[in-house]
């Protein structure tokens, strides 16, 4: 009993250390572009924003595509067929110019910034490639992530999302804030799996399936979102999906035992492929 109070007490301290931050360090943020005002506000009402790579006009994009479709098409051939659960297949490309380069843009990281509050950590960068399923499990059940208070994971789809493509799909904070009862069901079901995550049929009880959020889009449609805030997940699908997901959070993160694996080896990083030097 005494270990719960104190670690509840330390856990209340952290908390207030953080609220303080962020009030100090509201002062020195970064000055944001006008139009990107408005995806910071979204972020913060909505938990999410959704745009798209011409839309944003990063100087970099370009070199971006031609890496991630290069890396793509250099994945290894997977047969998993025969396989009922089919994991994604994932490439850690945070070592690679063109991709640490389009997610260290200043502009992003000014955006990113204001919307996290404190000064922040660019974790790194996943090549992923989804596969069909037709049962839920893993990052398809509906989950929050944990890494930090705030979590802001940029996705660029790397070909047209349509709804058999298994779309990123969220709800929205509002809908399950700490105030609201929702908060407190949802919370109960994800401590009942063990914060695997829940099923659609379990959310449908809590949140009605209108008042979810499917992000189908063309390729290059760029999502914005708090994985933190936002209950989310990958929807089933019958065609494999290709996106890329950045990270980040405060520096240093709540928890950064869980952002090394963007960067070290937990996944396969891709070969560098160097060209030979005919000088």
């Amino acid at each position: 009993m005494i270990n719960k109070i104190l670690s509840k007490l330390s856990e209340l301290r952290s908390e207030l250390d953080y609220r303080v931050a962020l009030s100090k360090y509201a002062r020195k943020l970064p000055t944001l572009e006008e139009r990107d005002h408005l995806i910071v506000e979204a972020l913060k009402r909505d938990g999410a924003y959704v745009t798209s790579l011409e839309e944003l006009g990063l100087d970099s994009t370009n070199s971006l595509l031609q890496a991630a479709h290069t890396q793509l098409s250099r994945m290894s051939a997977v047969n998993n067929n025969h396989i009922a659960e089919k994991l994604p297949q994932i490439y850690t490309v945070t070592d690679l110019l063109e991709f640490s380069q389009w997610g260290r843009e200043p502009r992003l990281l000014s955006i990113v910034e204001n919307y996290i509050g404190l000064p922040i950590a660019f974790h790194g960068v996943h090549l992923r490639k989804d596969f069909p399923n037709k049962n839920q499990f893993g990052i398809l059940l509906w989950h929050k992530d944990s890494e930090d208070r705030r979590i802001l994971k940029i996705i660029i789809y790397l070909s047209d999302v349509e709804a058999h493509h298994g779309p990123f799909e969220y709800v929205p904070p509002p809908l399950t804030s700490l105030f609201s009862l929702n908060y407190y069901r949802i919370y109960h079901k994800l401590r009942q799996s063990g914060y695997l995550g829940i099923n659609n049929e379990q959310l449908k009880d809590i949140i009605p399936e209108k008042n979810w959020k499917s992000c189908v889009g063309a390729a290059g449609t760029v999502i914005f979102v708090d994985t933190k805030r936002a209950l989310h997940h990958g929807t089933l699908r019958t065609h494999d999906r290709s996106a890329l997901f950045f990270v980040y959070t405060a520096n240093p993160p709540k928890r950064p035992e869980l952002c090394t694996q963007y960067w070290d080896n937990t996944f396969a990083k891709p070969e560098l492929h160097l060209e030979p030097d005919l000088t």
